[in-house]
């Protein structure tokens, strides 16, 4: 459900696993340049973002190694699957995120893909990548959380009956 004024949002895919591998420092929510057929099979709700990563080129954004099948019925017109995808944003925040990749270990990675108000966006990420040992803290941090809110639960029980 969408909160006051913004759209909804129909999610077609998540990179869950970037928010483990990587310190999300900023997001952007970018448009998309996509022909008829990816759209026709992102509708379907297939796409991939697994091995997925942005690039700047050129002062421009590209997506490169997302995955969005084929169009089941589609023809000749149909589209590769991983072929590499103009992202549409701001002059303003293309020149933010260009200064920012310069940056030694800083990398722009897709977080989600949907549809809002009926046009294709991606969710991308300006992120630093995790080490093995931030990784484990994180999970520890995520079961320490866990198991403080199953207690409080369980003493609230307690109090109620």
């Amino acid at each position: 459900m969408a909160k006051g004024n913004e759209p909804a949002r129909k999610m077609i895919a998540q990179n869950k696993r970037a928010r483990h591998d990587y310190h999300i420092l900023d997001t952007y929510e970018c448009g998309l340049v996509l022909t008829g057929t990816e759209v026709k099979s992102l509708r379907q709700g297939r796409a991939s973002l697994a091995d997925g990563f942005a690039q700047l080129d050129g002062g421009e954004a590209w997506l490169h190694n997302v995955h969005i099948p084929e169009y089941a019925q589609g023809t000749w017109t149909n589209h590769s699957a991983r072929r590499k995808r103009k992202l549409l944003l701001h002059r303003s925040e293309l020149d933010k995120l260009i200064g920012k990749t310069k940056e030694s270990g800083l990398t722009l990675v897709p977080l989600a893909l949907y549809f809002k108000e009926g046009r294709a966006k991606v969710e991308i990420a300006l992120a630093r990548g995790k080490r093995e040992f931030d990784k484990r803290q994180t999970l520890r941090e995520k079961q320490d959380r866990r198991e403080a809110e199953r207690v409080m639960s369980a003493t609230r029980r307690r109090q109620r009956a």
